[in-house]
Protein backbone atom coordinates (compact mmCIF):
# COMPACT_ATOMS: atom_id res chain seq x y z
CA UNK A 1 0.00 0.00 0.00
CA UNK A 2 1.15 3.45 -1.06
CA UNK A 3 0.66 5.46 2.32
CA UNK A 4 2.19 8.59 0.70
CA UNK A 5 -0.55 8.17 -1.94
CA UNK A 6 -3.64 7.97 0.27
CA UNK A 7 -2.43 10.69 2.49
CA UNK A 8 -2.07 13.15 -0.60
CA UNK A 9 -5.61 11.92 -1.88
CA UNK A 10 -6.58 12.20 1.80
CA UNK A 11 -5.04 16.18 1.53
CA UNK A 12 -6.12 16.68 -1.96
CA UNK A 13 -9.84 16.02 -1.10
CA UNK A 14 -9.99 18.20 1.76
CA UNK A 15 -8.33 21.06 -0.05
CA UNK A 16 -10.65 20.92 -3.08
CA UNK A 17 -13.80 20.17 -1.00
CA UNK A 18 -14.79 17.11 -2.21
CA UNK A 19 -13.97 13.26 -2.08
CA UNK A 20 -15.06 13.10 -5.76
CA UNK A 21 -11.63 12.99 -6.74
CA UNK A 22 -9.98 11.64 -10.09
CA UNK A 23 -6.41 11.89 -9.84
CA UNK A 24 -3.70 9.31 -11.22
CA UNK A 25 0.04 10.11 -12.15
CA UNK A 26 0.95 13.00 -14.17
CA UNK A 27 4.76 12.73 -15.51
CA UNK A 28 7.90 11.01 -14.51
CA UNK A 29 10.48 12.96 -13.62
CA UNK A 30 14.25 12.86 -12.52
CA UNK A 31 13.64 13.81 -9.17
CA UNK A 32 12.16 12.36 -6.02
CA UNK A 33 9.01 14.64 -6.79
CA UNK A 34 6.09 12.78 -8.35
CA UNK A 35 2.84 14.52 -9.74
CA UNK A 36 -0.73 13.81 -9.76
CA UNK A 37 -3.47 15.33 -12.23
CA UNK A 38 -6.54 15.27 -10.30
CA UNK A 39 -9.89 16.22 -11.83
CA UNK A 40 -13.19 17.71 -10.41
CA UNK A 41 -16.20 18.33 -12.31
CA UNK A 42 -14.03 18.82 -15.74
CA UNK A 43 -11.11 21.46 -14.14
CA UNK A 44 -7.71 20.03 -13.49
CA UNK A 45 -4.85 20.59 -11.12
CA UNK A 46 -1.52 18.75 -9.98
CA UNK A 47 -0.39 17.78 -6.42
CA UNK A 48 3.26 17.20 -6.21
CA UNK A 49 4.14 15.05 -3.31
CA UNK A 50 7.35 16.07 -2.05
CA UNK A 51 8.55 14.30 0.61
CA UNK A 52 9.96 16.71 2.75
CA UNK A 53 12.70 14.33 4.24
CA UNK A 54 13.90 14.56 0.65
CA UNK A 55 13.65 18.04 -0.04
CA UNK A 56 12.36 21.76 1.33
CA UNK A 57 9.51 22.45 -0.81
CA UNK A 58 9.86 26.30 0.00
CA UNK A 59 12.21 27.45 -2.57
CA UNK A 60 9.59 25.91 -5.46
CA UNK A 61 7.09 28.01 -3.87
CA UNK A 62 8.98 30.79 -3.44
CA UNK A 63 10.52 30.86 -7.12
CA UNK A 64 6.93 29.80 -7.96
CA UNK A 65 5.48 32.81 -7.19
CA UNK A 66 8.24 35.30 -7.72
CA UNK A 67 8.11 33.95 -11.57
CA UNK A 68 4.93 34.02 -11.80
CA UNK A 69 4.85 38.31 -10.75
CA UNK A 70 7.30 38.61 -13.74
CA UNK A 71 4.76 37.30 -15.71
CA UNK A 72 6.04 33.71 -16.75
CA UNK A 73 3.67 30.91 -17.11
CA UNK A 74 4.50 29.02 -14.74
CA UNK A 75 1.63 27.13 -12.37
CA UNK A 76 0.04 28.92 -10.00
CA UNK A 77 0.39 27.80 -6.08
CA UNK A 78 -2.81 27.19 -4.57
CA UNK A 79 -2.49 25.81 -1.64
CA UNK A 80 0.71 24.14 -0.14
CA UNK A 81 1.61 22.14 3.36
CA UNK A 82 5.11 21.87 3.85
CA UNK A 83 5.28 19.52 6.59
CA UNK A 84 3.25 16.86 4.84
CA UNK A 85 5.21 17.84 1.25
CA UNK A 86 2.37 18.73 -0.58
CA UNK A 87 1.24 21.09 -3.07
CA UNK A 88 -1.42 21.96 -5.32
CA UNK A 89 -1.03 23.86 -8.58
CA UNK A 90 -2.11 24.97 -11.87
CA UNK A 91 -2.29 22.50 -14.56
CA UNK A 92 -0.17 23.95 -17.80
CA UNK A 93 -1.25 20.69 -19.37
CA UNK A 94 0.27 17.48 -21.17
CA UNK A 95 2.03 18.91 -24.44
CA UNK A 96 5.70 18.86 -24.04
CA UNK A 97 7.82 20.79 -26.23
CA UNK A 98 10.02 17.31 -26.95
CA UNK A 99 7.19 15.66 -28.50
CA UNK A 100 6.06 18.55 -30.41
CA UNK A 101 9.28 19.87 -31.91
CA UNK A 102 10.02 18.96 -35.56
CA UNK A 103 11.26 21.11 -38.40
CA UNK A 104 7.89 22.70 -38.94
CA UNK A 105 7.33 24.21 -35.30
CA UNK A 106 10.94 24.61 -34.30
CA UNK A 107 11.13 28.30 -34.98
CA UNK A 108 8.09 29.26 -33.17
CA UNK A 109 8.08 26.81 -30.31
CA UNK A 110 11.85 28.09 -29.50
CA UNK A 111 10.97 31.99 -30.52
CA UNK A 112 8.30 31.77 -27.40
CA UNK A 113 10.97 29.92 -25.50
CA UNK A 114 13.49 32.56 -26.00
CA UNK A 115 11.21 35.24 -25.55
CA UNK A 116 10.30 33.87 -21.85
CA UNK A 117 13.84 33.58 -21.43
CA UNK A 118 14.21 37.17 -22.30
CA UNK A 119 11.91 37.72 -19.38
CA UNK A 120 13.59 35.72 -16.43
CA UNK A 121 17.07 37.17 -17.00
CA UNK A 122 15.65 41.04 -17.81
CA UNK A 123 13.81 39.95 -14.29
CA UNK A 124 17.55 39.92 -12.40
CA UNK A 125 17.88 43.54 -13.60
CA UNK A 126 14.48 44.72 -12.98
CA UNK A 127 13.40 42.77 -10.10
CA UNK A 128 16.80 43.07 -8.21
CA UNK A 129 18.49 39.75 -7.65
CA UNK A 130 19.62 40.24 -3.36
CA UNK A 131 19.39 36.46 -1.84
CA UNK A 132 16.53 35.57 -4.01
CA UNK A 133 18.04 32.62 -5.41
CA UNK A 134 21.81 30.80 -4.30
CA UNK A 135 24.79 31.66 -6.24
CA UNK A 136 26.05 28.96 -8.85
CA UNK A 137 29.57 28.84 -7.51
CA UNK A 138 32.78 27.34 -8.36
CA UNK A 139 32.51 24.58 -5.47
CA UNK A 140 29.16 23.76 -7.57
CA UNK A 141 30.22 24.04 -11.11
CA UNK A 142 32.87 21.69 -10.10
CA UNK A 143 30.87 19.32 -8.16
CA UNK A 144 27.95 19.34 -10.54
CA UNK A 145 31.04 17.95 -12.96
CA UNK A 146 32.68 15.35 -10.63
CA UNK A 147 29.21 13.49 -11.12
CA UNK A 148 30.80 12.56 -14.61
CA UNK A 149 33.53 10.92 -13.45
CA UNK A 150 32.03 9.40 -9.96
CA UNK A 151 28.88 8.30 -11.66
CA UNK A 152 29.05 7.67 -15.83
CA UNK A 153 32.86 7.12 -15.47
CA UNK A 154 33.50 5.16 -11.93
CA UNK A 155 30.31 3.55 -11.49
CA UNK A 156 28.68 3.12 -14.89
CA UNK A 157 31.59 2.39 -16.81
CA UNK A 158 33.62 0.58 -14.12
CA UNK A 159 36.94 2.53 -15.33
CA UNK A 160 39.99 2.97 -13.19
CA UNK A 161 41.90 6.51 -13.62
CA UNK A 162 45.28 6.87 -13.60
CA UNK A 163 46.46 9.52 -11.16
CA UNK A 164 47.17 11.29 -14.95
CA UNK A 165 44.15 11.26 -16.17
CA UNK A 166 42.65 12.54 -12.99
CA UNK A 167 44.91 15.11 -13.00
CA UNK A 168 43.35 16.33 -16.76
CA UNK A 169 39.50 16.07 -15.91
CA UNK A 170 40.76 18.17 -12.61
CA UNK A 171 42.47 20.98 -15.33
CA UNK A 172 39.77 20.97 -17.36
CA UNK A 173 36.83 20.88 -14.50
CA UNK A 174 39.09 24.02 -13.29
CA UNK A 175 39.44 25.76 -16.71
CA UNK A 176 35.05 25.00 -17.62
CA UNK A 177 34.32 26.61 -13.79
CA UNK A 178 36.42 29.67 -14.34
CA UNK A 179 35.11 30.01 -17.92
CA UNK A 180 31.39 30.27 -16.43
CA UNK A 181 32.45 32.66 -13.75
CA UNK A 182 33.57 34.96 -15.99
CA UNK A 183 29.79 35.22 -17.31
CA UNK A 184 27.55 38.21 -16.22
CA UNK A 185 25.20 36.52 -13.83
CA UNK A 186 21.36 36.44 -14.34
CA UNK A 187 18.50 34.34 -12.65
CA UNK A 188 19.19 30.86 -14.00
CA UNK A 189 16.33 28.37 -14.54
CA UNK A 190 19.24 25.61 -14.93
CA UNK A 191 16.52 23.13 -16.43
CA UNK A 192 15.24 25.21 -19.56
CA UNK A 193 14.61 22.19 -21.42
CA UNK A 194 12.43 20.61 -24.04
CA UNK A 195 10.95 18.05 -20.75
CA UNK A 196 10.50 20.77 -18.68
CA UNK A 197 8.40 23.69 -21.40
CA UNK A 198 5.19 23.14 -22.31
CA UNK A 199 2.85 23.96 -25.29
CA UNK A 200 -0.13 26.40 -24.07
CA UNK A 201 -2.45 27.68 -25.97
CA UNK A 202 -1.70 31.20 -23.70
CA UNK A 203 1.56 32.50 -23.28
CA UNK A 204 3.37 30.23 -24.44
CA UNK A 205 5.48 28.20 -22.93
CA UNK A 206 4.43 26.55 -19.57
CA UNK A 207 7.21 26.43 -17.55
CA UNK A 208 7.75 24.13 -15.48
CA UNK A 209 10.68 22.39 -12.41
CA UNK A 210 12.24 25.09 -11.84
CA UNK A 211 13.19 24.74 -8.08
CA UNK A 212 16.93 24.38 -8.28
CA UNK A 213 17.16 27.91 -10.01
CA UNK A 214 20.55 29.68 -9.11
CA UNK A 215 21.92 33.44 -9.51
CA UNK A 216 24.75 32.20 -12.51
CA UNK A 217 25.85 32.36 -15.90
CA UNK A 218 23.87 34.58 -18.73
CA UNK A 219 24.55 31.83 -21.16
CA UNK A 220 23.57 28.36 -19.21
CA UNK A 221 19.57 28.37 -19.96
CA UNK A 222 20.45 29.23 -23.59
CA UNK A 223 22.64 25.88 -24.02
CA UNK A 224 20.20 23.85 -22.03
CA UNK A 225 17.25 24.96 -24.50
CA UNK A 226 19.72 24.97 -27.82
CA UNK A 227 21.96 21.76 -27.08
CA UNK A 228 19.34 20.03 -25.56
CA UNK A 229 20.06 16.75 -24.90
CA UNK A 230 17.20 15.46 -25.40
CA UNK A 231 17.13 16.70 -28.98
CA UNK A 232 19.82 17.86 -31.12
CA UNK A 233 19.83 20.57 -34.34
CA UNK A 234 22.82 21.49 -36.81
CA UNK A 235 25.54 23.71 -35.51
CA UNK A 236 25.03 26.00 -37.82
CA UNK A 237 21.33 26.59 -37.12
CA UNK A 238 21.98 26.76 -33.10
CA UNK A 239 24.77 29.34 -33.55
CA UNK A 240 22.53 32.08 -35.33
CA UNK A 241 20.04 31.30 -32.69
CA UNK A 242 22.73 31.89 -29.94
CA UNK A 243 23.53 35.62 -32.21
CA UNK A 244 19.71 35.87 -32.40
CA UNK A 245 19.57 35.92 -28.60
CA UNK A 246 22.70 38.01 -28.30
CA UNK A 247 20.93 40.98 -30.46
CA UNK A 248 17.69 40.71 -28.14
CA UNK A 249 19.11 40.27 -24.75
CA UNK A 250 20.94 42.94 -25.64
CA UNK A 251 18.60 45.47 -26.52
CA UNK A 252 16.14 44.25 -23.32
CA UNK A 253 19.05 45.82 -21.44
CA UNK A 254 20.56 42.18 -20.20
CA UNK A 255 24.15 41.69 -19.45
CA UNK A 256 25.25 39.67 -22.31
CA UNK A 257 28.01 42.10 -23.68
CA UNK A 258 28.29 43.89 -27.18
CA UNK A 259 30.78 41.37 -28.87
CA UNK A 260 28.94 38.00 -30.08
CA UNK A 261 31.86 35.98 -30.84
CA UNK A 262 32.69 36.38 -27.06
CA UNK A 263 29.26 35.38 -26.33
CA UNK A 264 29.06 32.11 -28.40
CA UNK A 265 32.30 31.17 -26.60
CA UNK A 266 30.77 31.59 -23.03
CA UNK A 267 27.77 29.86 -24.54
CA UNK A 268 30.21 26.71 -26.11
CA UNK A 269 31.87 26.13 -22.68
CA UNK A 270 28.68 26.43 -20.39
CA UNK A 271 27.59 23.72 -22.77
CA UNK A 272 30.69 21.24 -22.22
CA UNK A 273 30.37 22.25 -18.57
CA UNK A 274 26.34 21.05 -18.72
CA UNK A 275 26.74 18.19 -21.04
CA UNK A 276 29.28 16.68 -18.09
CA UNK A 277 27.37 16.73 -15.73
CA UNK A 278 24.23 15.70 -17.68
CA UNK A 279 26.14 12.30 -18.88
CA UNK A 280 26.88 11.71 -15.45
CA UNK A 281 23.61 12.37 -14.15
CA UNK A 282 21.74 9.89 -16.58
CA UNK A 283 24.11 7.05 -15.08
CA UNK A 284 23.31 8.12 -11.63
CA UNK A 285 19.72 8.00 -12.79
CA UNK A 286 20.67 4.63 -13.64
CA UNK A 287 22.23 3.34 -10.48
CA UNK A 288 20.71 4.86 -7.88
CA UNK A 289 17.37 5.88 -8.89
CA UNK A 290 16.54 2.84 -11.00
CA UNK A 291 16.03 4.66 -13.82
CA UNK A 292 17.40 3.26 -17.20
CA UNK A 293 15.52 5.34 -19.48
CA UNK A 294 18.13 8.47 -19.52
CA UNK A 295 20.87 6.09 -20.60
CA UNK A 296 19.82 6.27 -24.64
CA UNK A 297 20.47 10.48 -23.93
CA UNK A 298 24.04 9.67 -22.93
CA UNK A 299 25.70 9.41 -26.60
CA UNK A 300 24.01 12.50 -27.35
CA UNK A 301 25.11 14.36 -24.60
CA UNK A 302 28.71 12.92 -25.03
CA UNK A 303 28.72 14.15 -28.57
CA UNK A 304 28.10 17.55 -27.86
CA UNK A 305 31.25 17.16 -25.44
CA UNK A 306 33.10 16.15 -27.79
CA UNK A 307 32.05 18.48 -30.96
CA UNK A 308 32.60 21.79 -29.06
CA UNK A 309 35.96 20.87 -26.93
CA UNK A 310 37.76 19.87 -30.28
CA UNK A 311 36.96 23.44 -31.72
CA UNK A 312 38.71 24.95 -28.73
CA UNK A 313 42.64 24.76 -28.32
CA UNK A 314 42.58 25.34 -24.46
CA UNK A 315 39.97 22.29 -23.83
CA UNK A 316 42.20 19.87 -26.39
CA UNK A 317 43.30 17.35 -23.57
CA UNK A 318 39.26 16.77 -22.89
CA UNK A 319 38.24 14.59 -26.22
CA UNK A 320 41.51 13.11 -26.14
CA UNK A 321 41.38 12.08 -22.84
CA UNK A 322 37.49 10.79 -23.47
CA UNK A 323 39.16 8.93 -27.17
CA UNK A 324 41.77 7.38 -24.38
CA UNK A 325 39.41 5.96 -22.03
CA UNK A 326 37.55 4.11 -25.36
CA UNK A 327 33.98 5.37 -23.79
CA UNK A 328 30.92 4.32 -25.67
CA UNK A 329 30.00 5.48 -28.93
CA UNK A 330 33.50 7.82 -28.92
CA UNK A 331 35.32 7.86 -31.74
Amino acid sequence: MDKRLEALKEWTARVLGTARLDIHPASADASFRRYFRVTVDHQSHIVMDAPPEQGDMRPYVAIARRFLGLGLNVPEVLEVDHDLGFCLITDLGEQIYLRNLNAQTVERLYGDALGALVVLQAGTVTDGAGDFLPDYDEALLVREMEIFREWYLGRHLGLKLTAGQHAVLEAMYGQLAQAALAQPRVWVHRDYHSRNLMVTPRHNPGILDFQDAVLGPVTYDLVSLLRDCYIAWPRARVEDWVKGYHDLALQSGIPVGEDDARFLRWFDLMGVQRHLKAAGIFARLQHRDAKPGYLADIPRTLGYVLEVSGRYPELQPLPALLRELKLPGVT
